[in-house]
């Protein structure tokens, strides 16, 4: 599967893991690293004191290329940004804000740079800012979604014809079928989160992991819109924002309602009731928890058995 993003990236598939907070330690990162992806180290649920320790134990446990994912408006951005360069990462993969702010200070220190976007016109101003790749990601994905709404089969051939870099599609993506379909609309590559979040080697919670796979065609919908766009699954948390919503809730009263730490109660404590659960659309796919050397198996076969599929076709 040689192309652009395996050689950028220097990996084998041109598979990503995303980046997910509560979700990817070192254990999920080496083991998406070690079956031939690229696999992401997720800052955003990270102390600077924690980046460091993972970064470590990615070392010890892979010899196979990692990044990091750093949210840029998190409040230690710039704390692991330095992090990064003084512990000689050699990937980043930037979100959550202005590209500009760290792109050229991250390449002059030998620093590959992808950016996460949800627009063209992102995606333009993310190549302005010089990076070396874009993730195009669409509404299905779980977490924060950009506000646009786009899906990511609407956004891949838009994002394509706005820049030359090379591009990863995010977003509602599990499977070898998946991988080749946003190939074939002009994307070099997947990055994948709910799949690799509901894995084994995924650091969320067993509860979390076993509820999600359960989950039907549309348990999960857009909330919290006046803050940030965020993918959740139906629970009483989620139905205390919905009231909220509906009613007309400031800005001020959803972030008092979302409080602190919201995520981690439910992804990584396994508080299913009162937890902020993010995931996908995608994981009413997902029946299975499976390790990820068997989910890179079968995205590879699928993906083959998909394309010979296609050849057939007169």
């Amino acid at each position: 599967m040689e192309n652009r993003i395996c050689s950028l990236l220097n990996i084998e598939y041109p598979v990503v893991q995303g980046g997910m907070v509560w979700c990817c330690g070192w254990e999920l990162v080496s083991a998406v690293s070690n079956n031939g992806g690229l696999g992401l180290l997720g800052a955003g649920s990270m102390r600077p004191d924690m980046l460091r320790e993972q970064i470590a134990k990615c070392r010890t446990a892979t010899e196979k290329p990692f990044g990091v994912n750093v949210p840029l408006m998190n409040k230690y951005a710039e704390d692991f940004m330095k992090i990064i360069i003084e512990e000689g990462v050699k990937i980043v993969f930037s979100s959550a804000g202005n590209p500009k702010t760290w792109t050229k200070t991250l390449k002059e220190n030998g620093i590959t740079v992808v950016h996460v976007v949800s627009s063209s016109k992102f995606a333009r101003k993310a190549e302005e800012a010089g990076v070396d790749a874009i993730v195009a990601e669409g509404f299905e994905a779980g977490g924060h979604n950009g506000r646009e709404e786009t899906t990511t089969f609407a956004l891949i051939p838009q994002v394509r014809q706005a820049v030359s870099l090379p591009l990863i599609a995010a977003g509602g993506i599990a499977t070898g079928a998946g991988l080749l379909a946003a190939m074939s609309l002009g994307a070099d590559g997947v990055q994948l989160g709910t799949r690799f979040a509901l894995s084994a080697e995924s650091s969320a919670s067993e509860a979390f992991k076993k509820l999600c796979i359960g989950l039907n065609e549309g348990d999960t919908l857009l909330a919290l819109k006046k803050l940030s766009p965020t993918r959740l699954i139906k629970n009483a948390f989620f139905e205390k924002v919905k009231e909220a919503e509906d009613r007309g809730a400031t800005a001020e009263e959803l972030t008092e309602l979302l409080g602190v730490g919201r995520a981690r109660i439910g992804i990584s404590e396994g508080d299913l009731e009162n937890g902020e659960l993010e995931i996908g659309q995608i994981a009413s796919l997902i029946r299975e928890i499976e390790p990820v050397g068997k989910i890179m198996q079968n995205i590879v076969s699928e993906y083959n058995t998909a394309l010979d599929s296609l050849r057939k076709i007169d």
